[in-house]
């Protein structure tokens, strides 16, 4: 395969099927766009809210995020009452922080520092990327401009066996940039920050001695 050009082809259809996976592993990037407005449901006024009331009233570590009185928020309830010193304002800011650090160990191909995150069958998922994109001889440079916006959207306790699943609704932004075994660019400018969105599931045992929370599932 002496020609250039057939290389080159060759190469750049390599690099496609690469970045599709990772692109399926990962959620969903588009250009950097400027916040949305979110229209408000009617107000329903015959309905009376239900309200997940603690000792000393409601708990606003709940509603600050989620309405107490829904399915979610009796889970969370649930999870304190299991876990009396867990937040759910502590846990968001948390996930925050291992969203970052999850994204760039899996753009740069960091297994070390996934691993501890990561329930093992979303670790495969991730190494199988991971294993395809460097026998394409691709790399990533990657950088964490910042999280947009992090919502808590479904959470589930699970009384039998004490877990807690957490799902959170995450928008960030970032730039990367991908080269083949040359340096070539093949995708991507640093110059230009894309928005990244993922929709992400935590789980942990509640009142158990290990606090890190396993990242279980992954969408966009």
């Amino acid at each position: 395969m002496g020609d250039p050009m057939l290389q080159l082809a060759v190469l750049g259809v390599i690099a496609l099927f690469v970045i599709l996976r990772l692109r399926s592993v990962l959620g969903t990037r588009t250009g950097f766009e400027p916040p949305q407005g979110v229209t408000p449901k009617a107000a329903n006024k015959s309905a009376k809210p239900t309200l997940e009331v603690i000792e000393g009233g409601i708990d606003r570590d709940i509603s600050d995020h989620v309405d107490v009185g829904s399915s979610s928020g009796k889970a969370l309830a649930h999870m304190k009452k299991a876990e009396p010193s867990f937040s759910v304002t502590e846990f968001i800011g948390g996930a925050s922080q291992a969203y970052e650090m999850i994204l760039i160990a899996f753009e740069e191909g960091d297994r070390d520092g996934l691993r501890p995150f990561l329930a093992d069958d979303v670790y495969e998922s991730f190494d199988a990327v991971i294993a395809e994109r460097e026998a394409a001889g691709l790399s990533v440079d990657a950088t964490f401009a910042g999280l947009r916006d992090i919502k808590l959207t479904e959470a589930e306790y699970d009384w039998r066996t004490k877990e807690g699943e957490i799902t959170l609704s995450l928008v960030a932004e970032l730039s990367a940039v991908v080269t083949n075994a040359k340096g070539k660019v093949v995708e991507g400018d640093k110059a230009k920050v894309k928005r990244q969105k993922d929709v992400w599931t935590f789980a942990r045992e509640m009142g158990s001695d290990d606090p890190n929370w396993l990242l279980i599932a992954t969408g966009g």
